[in-house]
Protein backbone atom coordinates (compact mmCIF):
# COMPACT_ATOMS: atom_id res chain seq x y z
CA UNK A 1 0.00 0.00 0.00
CA UNK A 2 1.09 3.47 -0.65
CA UNK A 3 2.27 5.82 1.88
CA UNK A 4 -0.53 8.29 2.08
CA UNK A 5 0.97 11.52 3.19
CA UNK A 6 -1.22 14.69 3.43
CA UNK A 7 -2.91 14.16 0.83
CA UNK A 8 -4.25 10.64 1.55
CA UNK A 9 -5.67 12.59 4.37
CA UNK A 10 -7.36 15.20 2.73
CA UNK A 11 -8.70 12.46 0.60
CA UNK A 12 -9.93 10.52 3.29
CA UNK A 13 -12.20 13.46 4.27
CA UNK A 14 -13.84 13.64 1.02
CA UNK A 15 -16.44 11.84 -0.81
CA UNK A 16 -16.42 9.41 -3.11
CA UNK A 17 -16.48 11.48 -6.26
CA UNK A 18 -14.43 14.04 -5.55
CA UNK A 19 -12.00 10.57 -4.33
CA UNK A 20 -12.33 9.58 -7.97
CA UNK A 21 -11.83 12.96 -9.50
CA UNK A 22 -8.55 13.11 -8.10
CA UNK A 23 -7.46 9.57 -9.59
CA UNK A 24 -4.71 7.58 -8.83
CA UNK A 25 -6.26 5.69 -5.66
CA UNK A 26 -8.54 2.61 -5.16
CA UNK A 27 -10.71 2.20 -3.12
CA UNK A 28 -8.42 -0.27 -0.91
CA UNK A 29 -6.83 3.14 -0.40
CA UNK A 30 -8.88 5.20 0.92
CA UNK A 31 -9.50 4.89 5.00
CA UNK A 32 -13.04 6.30 6.16
CA UNK A 33 -12.28 9.41 8.29
CA UNK A 34 -14.49 8.62 11.28
CA UNK A 35 -14.56 11.98 12.82
CA UNK A 36 -16.24 13.04 9.39
CA UNK A 37 -18.19 9.92 9.50
CA UNK A 38 -19.64 11.21 12.50
CA UNK A 39 -20.05 14.70 11.60
CA UNK A 40 -21.92 13.67 8.09
CA UNK A 41 -24.40 11.16 10.28
CA UNK A 42 -25.81 13.91 12.59
CA UNK A 43 -25.92 16.03 9.56
CA UNK A 44 -27.92 13.67 7.64
CA UNK A 45 -30.45 12.85 10.89
CA UNK A 46 -30.72 16.39 11.33
CA UNK A 47 -31.71 16.81 7.73
CA UNK A 48 -34.38 14.28 7.99
CA UNK A 49 -35.86 16.10 11.55
CA UNK A 50 -36.13 18.75 9.38
CA UNK A 51 -37.98 17.09 6.32
CA UNK A 52 -40.26 15.74 9.11
CA UNK A 53 -40.76 18.84 10.97
CA UNK A 54 -41.52 20.50 6.91
CA UNK A 55 -44.12 18.01 6.71
CA UNK A 56 -46.01 18.18 9.91
CA UNK A 57 -45.49 22.05 9.37
CA UNK A 58 -47.16 21.84 6.08
CA UNK A 59 -49.86 19.35 6.84
CA UNK A 60 -51.01 21.78 9.97
CA UNK A 61 -51.19 24.60 7.66
CA UNK A 62 -52.96 22.70 4.98
CA UNK A 63 -55.43 22.26 7.62
CA UNK A 64 -55.26 26.23 7.72
CA UNK A 65 -55.59 27.18 4.28
CA UNK A 66 -58.73 24.73 4.09
CA UNK A 67 -60.20 26.70 7.26
CA UNK A 68 -59.38 29.87 5.61
CA UNK A 69 -61.31 28.83 2.26
CA UNK A 70 -63.73 28.03 3.75
CA UNK A 71 -64.83 30.72 5.81
CA UNK A 72 -63.77 33.51 3.15
CA UNK A 73 -60.55 34.68 5.08
CA UNK A 74 -57.92 36.03 2.72
CA UNK A 75 -54.72 33.46 1.85
CA UNK A 76 -52.03 35.62 3.42
CA UNK A 77 -51.98 37.81 7.09
CA UNK A 78 -49.46 40.29 6.23
CA UNK A 79 -49.04 41.47 9.76
CA UNK A 80 -48.74 38.21 11.26
CA UNK A 81 -46.17 37.28 8.88
CA UNK A 82 -43.95 40.13 9.57
CA UNK A 83 -44.53 39.45 13.18
CA UNK A 84 -42.96 35.74 12.67
CA UNK A 85 -39.81 36.87 10.46
CA UNK A 86 -38.84 39.42 13.58
CA UNK A 87 -39.75 36.77 15.69
CA UNK A 88 -37.75 34.25 14.07
CA UNK A 89 -34.85 36.88 13.60
CA UNK A 90 -34.71 37.45 17.05
CA UNK A 91 -34.25 33.70 17.62
CA UNK A 92 -31.70 32.90 14.63
CA UNK A 93 -29.78 35.50 16.57
CA UNK A 94 -30.14 33.85 19.73
CA UNK A 95 -28.99 30.81 18.21
CA UNK A 96 -26.20 31.94 16.47
CA UNK A 97 -27.33 31.73 12.98
CA UNK A 98 -27.52 34.20 10.36
CA UNK A 99 -30.82 36.14 10.39
CA UNK A 100 -30.65 37.03 7.04
CA UNK A 101 -30.46 33.36 6.16
CA UNK A 102 -33.60 32.49 8.47
CA UNK A 103 -35.42 34.82 7.64
CA UNK A 104 -34.89 34.24 3.92
CA UNK A 105 -35.60 30.45 4.97
CA UNK A 106 -39.08 31.72 6.78
CA UNK A 107 -39.93 33.42 3.47
CA UNK A 108 -39.48 30.97 1.00
CA UNK A 109 -41.55 28.83 3.87
CA UNK A 110 -44.80 31.24 3.85
CA UNK A 111 -44.61 31.83 0.37
CA UNK A 112 -44.87 28.41 -0.26
CA UNK A 113 -48.01 28.20 2.49
CA UNK A 114 -49.59 31.18 0.43
CA UNK A 115 -49.85 29.45 -2.63
CA UNK A 116 -51.53 26.34 -0.80
CA UNK A 117 -53.42 29.06 0.65
CA UNK A 118 -54.72 30.44 -2.24
CA UNK A 119 -54.87 27.15 -4.49
CA UNK A 120 -57.79 26.29 -1.60
CA UNK A 121 -59.63 29.35 -2.13
CA UNK A 122 -59.63 28.40 -5.67
CA UNK A 123 -60.97 25.04 -5.21
CA UNK A 124 -63.82 26.02 -2.65
CA UNK A 125 -64.96 29.30 -5.28
CA UNK A 126 -63.77 27.05 -8.24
Amino acid sequence: MRSRGALGKYKAGLGLRENLMLGGWTMADIQPDPVLAGFRASIDNIDAALIHMLAERFRITKAVGAYKAAHALPPSDPGREERQIARLRKLAEDAQLDPDFGEKFLRFIIDEVIRHHEQAQDRQQG
